[in-house]
């Protein structure tokens, strides 16, 4: 598999403590869901990041992120941080993006992060309560 291959799509199934992952270039789709507290965030987080400069750079069809995450650790808020951050910028260049963040609605604390979240976004944010599955999320 040659790496422009390798950039497109991401797959990382979600464990105790690490959130699925799954990026699909095709769709301008990327979606986390469930808890995020692993051992080395950057080593989680930095080919998601790569992934979302790289579709950012690559193409001007809209990004679109559907987040089902239960519970962020520092480190993970600090790489979401980031993410929103090139959303914003490629936002602020004329750039379609946009924000799904589904949480369960028993959780008020994952809706409060959420709402922190989007205070510091202009592009579209949408916080939805949701009955999530978290076997499937």
């Amino acid at each position: 598999m040659s790496r422009a291959i390798e950039m497109n799509d991401i797959n990382i199934p979600g464990t105790q403590s690490i959130p699925s992952i799954r990026a699909d270039y095709a769709a301008g789709l990327l979606r986390m869901a469930g808890d995020s507290y692993p051992e080395n965030s950057f080593e989680l987080f930095g080919p998601v990041i790569e992934w979302v400069e790289h579709y950012l750079e690559a193409e001007t069809r809209p990004l679109h992120l559907d987040l089902a995450l239960l519970y962020l650790n520092t480190s993970s808020i600090r790489a979401m941080m980031d993410i929103f951050d090139l959303l914003q910028a490629a936002h602020d260049n004329g750039r379609p993006v946009s924000v799904l963040w589904r949480y369960d609605r028993r959780n008020e604390r994952v809706r409060e992060l959420a709402e922190e979240f989007a205070e510091d976004c202009s592009f579209p944010f949408e916080i939805s309560p949701t009955a999530i599955d978290h076997e499937r999320s």
